[in-house]
């Protein structure tokens, strides 16, 4: 069933859980999300970020693939455009069938990021689509800046900032990255602040660069209020362990036999977050 975050992450709100977002850029890697998915009963956001949409597949062609694939399941699906810089690509997404998107506009300022998030919200919500807005910056753990105390989210801006332009989603910093954490590292969370944040916004929150970040941090976030978790490295290094795996067992597989059998051994990544995201069985 194809439909947008709104509904799904107000449930999750509610109930003190959260929905798994998943990084997909093809047929393949987002049927394997919804799969997993079936197999768990749960809601799902398969994401498409903006480069991987601009430079690999736009949204004129992955939004019918999805539709089709949601809609052939009776679990809830929603696609969504993840960290959209672009107001011309973020709009042309909502035109192209996109149930969502995400604004990031942090990099604006308070002021800045406030007019563009509400320039979306004010495009999309008439058609049914719904909104993630950012308020505070999150680092890159790959060869960048790892999150640092400056780039944490003000509670007070992000109350404002939630009220000012309508979102339907909130995605907060508290200590994540994106990307590969060096040596293995595992972050430290501001549980503090984001117990400030729910409590102010009272509203879906959302964790981005979930991959990496621990167990234990997963279960806390989602404890506190975090109801969409972002994760985009942890299946994207499945996918590349199952091709070396599989290439490893048989040099001489044929093309079609080594991306089907991907598809099958890199779901289970996807199944131990939404078990570890508390969504399994909240279709």
């Amino acid at each position: 069933m194809y439909v947008s975050m709104t509904d799904m992450l107000h449930k999750a709100h509610a109930g003190s859980y959260a929905v798994m977002a998943i990084n997909c850029f093809n047929l393949e890697t987002a049927r394997t999300v919804i799969r997993a998915a079936e197999k768990e009963n749960a809601p799902v956001i398969v994401n498409l970020y903006q480069d991987h949409l601009v430079n690999h597949c736009d949204s004129e062609l992955i939004t019918p693939i999805v539709k089709i694939l949601a809609n052939r399941t009776n679990i809830k699906v929603a696609l969504n455009f993840d960290h959209g810089q672009d107001v011309l690509l973020l709009k042309k997404a909502i035109q192209d069938g996109f149930s969502s998107v995400m604004v990031d506009a942090s990099r604006f300022g308070l002021e800045g990021n406030i007019a563009m998030t509400k320039e979306i919200v004010e495009f999309a919500h008439p058609q049914g689509v719904s909104v993630e807005g950012e308020i505070g910056c999150i680092g890159a753990a790959e060869g960048a800046e790892l999150t640092g105390n400056s780039m944490y989210t003000d509670p007070e801006e992000a109350f404002r900032f939630a009220k000012e332009t309508g979102i339907d989603a909130l995605a907060i910093s508290i200590g994540s990255s994106h990307g590969n954490y060096p040596g293995g590292m595992i972050p430290e969370f501001d549980f503090e602040r984001l117990r400030k944040i729910k409590q102010l916004t009272d509203m879906p929150l959302v964790l981005h660069g979930g991959s990496g970040s621990g167990e234990k941090n997963i279960l806390q976030a989602v404890q506190h209020g975090i109801n969409k978790i972002n994760v985009g490295c942890d299946f994207m290094n499945a996918n590349t362990a199952a091709v070396k795996n599989r290439l490893r067992q048989q040099p001489d597989i044929n093309y079609y036999d080594l991306v089907d059998q991907v598809e099958k051994d890199s779901l289970e990544i996807v199944r131990h977050y939404i078990r570890l995201s508390g969504s399994n069985n909240k279709n």
